[in-house]
């Protein structure tokens, strides 16, 4: 321990240090203690413990000079403890308690938290840990929702009431949504271990289905008073480049993180200082994050280098290039953002990516062109219940002159829109059409991405 010269640390100062470990080191330790303990439930309850423990005994002593050491320890202390109450001999305790020293074995001693020896992981196998934690989050015996959940809890180490704010939901349903996804892992028999490589292929499509529902709620916030929770985009992002690290030769990994990169790198224009979203069209390009764009093009790059083709996300990150590398909407190469939507439409075909293609089509052909296919998509009602469709459609009508239908398209996306600032937007959209037919812009209310 290394405490203050002063006196013994403060409370508040043991919390900081005991959060900044855990957000940082929180899916390496997780994912030891579910190898060691064999139990994904266990191993995040005597983590929580030790979490614990650390707050009174960091405030006490200060904090140890190997915090992960000292958390490992407290936590493998805990799972024994909790082994020995369901069955003092049975043989997993037995091989457990095997590997302590006889005074450590005691729950009431304190751990010897600067012991190297006592790490209850192989260093070889970390990334392994945290990968195979990864799957097991996104396990597809969950749903979304608890996929989403488990993997912020766990991965990435935000705590229940964080995971239940971004997401608006009460605390109280967060926690028993992950406490019924632990649960769900558990009766299903789910090992702790790296998929074989081929389910593991397959497995990721949904790992990184997970990771982009994360980043596009920060990005987009679906309800609320906030168009961006920019924290949890980030998170979504630091979790994408774990990824990244950990599977460096899937291309649709670095497509990912380049596309949050690229999309993140526009936050800084997208809203004024009070939260009212900045179409596409107005933004200040001088402050998009240049650095997020160079990380953002190099992911791209890499998934490019690895020579399988770009697949939906890289697709997407590609269109995303397009905008960051122009100076203005104008300039934007928009023939080829209509050529990647067109592809996008053939790898993973969607009415979103549909209705974005259209907006393309408007940009680089003229609003009729556009419109027969945002037509097409009203017909088949694909879109039904979407304030996007009627958002677009609007857009193209005013263009086109057409005020007083292209109002009541505005209106109508301003209905069905659960996001209070982009329903402002569109309000003002359709209040702003004169009865000459003149638009405030000549862009969409979707922020084309």
């Amino acid at each position: 321990m290394h405490p203050t010269t002063d006196g013994p640390p403060s409370p508040e100062a043991a919390r900081r240090a005991v959060e900044a470990v855990w957000r940082i080191e929180s899916a390496r330790i997780l994912g030891a203690l579910t190898r060691y303990t064999g139990d994904f439930e266990l191993a995040e309850d005597v983590a929580q413990e030790a979490i614990t423990e650390a707050l009174v005994a960091w405030a006490r002593d200060g904090e140890p000079a190997k915090p992960v050491s000292w958390l490992l320890a407290a936590a493998r202390r805990r799972a024994i403890d909790a082994y020995r109450r369901r069955s003092a001999l049975d043989r997993r305790y037995a091989t457990l308690a095997g590997e302590l020293s006889e005074g450590e074995a005691h729950s009431g001693t304190e751990p010897p938290p600067d012991r190297a020896d006592d790490l209850p992981w192989d260093p070889d196998r970390i990334d392994d840990d945290v990968l195979a934690l990864i799957f097991i989050a996104c396990h597809p015996v969950l749903s979304p929702e608890a996929r989403v959940a488990l993997t912020l809890r766990t991965v990435g180490g935000l705590s229940t009431e964080e995971i239940a704010r971004a997401f608006l939901v009460p605390v109280p349903t967060l926690q028993a949504r992950i406490t019924r996804a632990k649960k769900t892992i558990a009766a299903a028999g789910v090992p702790f271990e790296l998929p074989p490589p081929e389910e593991r292929r397959q497995r990721l499509g949904g790992v990184l289905s997970v990771l982009y529902v994360i980043f596009t709620e920060g990005s987009t916030a679906t309800s609320g008073d906030q168009l961006l929770r920019a924290d949890l985009a980030y998170e979504a992002i630091r979790l994408a480049r774990t990824l990244a690290a950990l599977l460096p030769d899937e291309p649709e990994v670095h497509g990912a993180l380049a596309l949050f990169e690229l999309t993140a790198a526009r936050f800084p224009a997208r809203t004024t200082p009070d939260g009212e979203p900045v179409l596409l069209e107005d933004q200040d390009r001088r402050l998009w994050d240049r650095a997020a764009i160079r990380r953002g093009q190099a992911a791209l790059n890499r998934a490019s280098a690895l020579g399988k083709g770009l697949g939906p996300y890289g697709l997407q990150a590609a269109i995303a290039a397009c905008h960051a590398s122009a100076v203005s909407v104008r300039e934007t190469d928009w023939e080829l953002v209509v050529l990647l939507y067109e592809a996008l439409g053939r790898v993973a075909p969607s009415p979103v990516v549909e209705l974005n293609r259209a907006v393309a089509v408007a940009m680089a052909q003229g609003p009729q062109q556009a419109l027969a296919i945002v037509d097409e998509l009203a017909d088949s009602g694909r879109l039904s219940g979407s304030y996007l469709l009627p958002s677009v459609r609007g857009e193209l009508l005013a263009r086109l002159g057409r005020t007083s239908q292209a109002r009541a398209e505005l209106q109508d996306a301003a209905r069905l829109c659960p996001n209070i600032r982009e329903r402002s937007v569109l309000l003002r959209k359709a209040a702003a059409l004169d009865p000459g037919g003149r638009p405030g812009g000549e862009g969409g209310a979707v922020d084309v991405s």
